[in-house]
């Protein structure tokens, strides 16, 4: 009888012996996080979809490297945040010869009780914190979005960013307030 419900390392094991529907509920179990751990670090949705791809495809290639005994979610993080970060030095590169394309609006959320104002507005604010969290340094962002984005443990951050958790924490308090800071600053510049 067949477990409904394996657990990551199962379903690994099941992927690496060639059983292509273990490797699927792998995805299905993880893409989500993997794409809102990228949309966080690079800002863009339709980039963020090529980065969770890139991400699983990398995966799937080491997969006989994952570990069993750690948690499947932060094996594919860092390789997630590899890719981010592979994706920032492409978009240095393309800035050198092209100006660099704006980070697109926020995904809309509909709420049946909103106003078109309050919508707009919404959107405008998601956008404008999204962009924020893009301008941080990648030392910030990443601890930023694997503690509050993806509520990740001290523990799973530091060992994903190989840390200590000490300077998960100092990094967390910075990037708090340099985000608040960058926003503060836009605000300022509105007004």
């Amino acid at each position: 009888m067949s477990d409904p419900d394996p657990d990551d390392r199962t379903l690994a094991a099941r992927a690496l012996a060639g059983q292509q529907s273990a490797y699927s509920a792998l995805m299905r179990r993880h893409r989500d996080a993997v794409y809102r751990l990228a949309r966080g670090h690079v800002g863009d949705g339709d980039e963020a979809l090529d980065i969770t791809q890139e991400a699983f495809v990398a995966a799937f290639a080491a997969l006989a490297r994952y570990d069993g005994a750690r948690p499947f979610r932060v094996w594919i993080a860092r390789i997630t945040l590899n890719k981010c970060r592979d994706w920032a030095r492409r978009r240095a590169v393309r800035r050198f010869f092209l100006f660099a394309r704006p980070i697109d609006d926020a995904l809309a959320i509909a709420d049946p009780d909103a106003t078109p104002e309050d919508a707009l507005h919404a959107q405008r604010e998601r956008a404008r914190i999204n962009g924020a969290i893009a301008a941080l340094p990648a030392n910030l962002k990443d601890v930023l979005l694997l503690r509050t984005v993806e509520a990740m443990s001290q523990a799973e951050t530091a060992h994903i960013l190989g840390l200590t958790e000490k300077a998960v924490e100092t990094r967390l308090y910075r990037a708090r307030a340099k985000l608040t800071e960058i926003l503060r600053d836009q605000s300022a510049a509105r007004v």
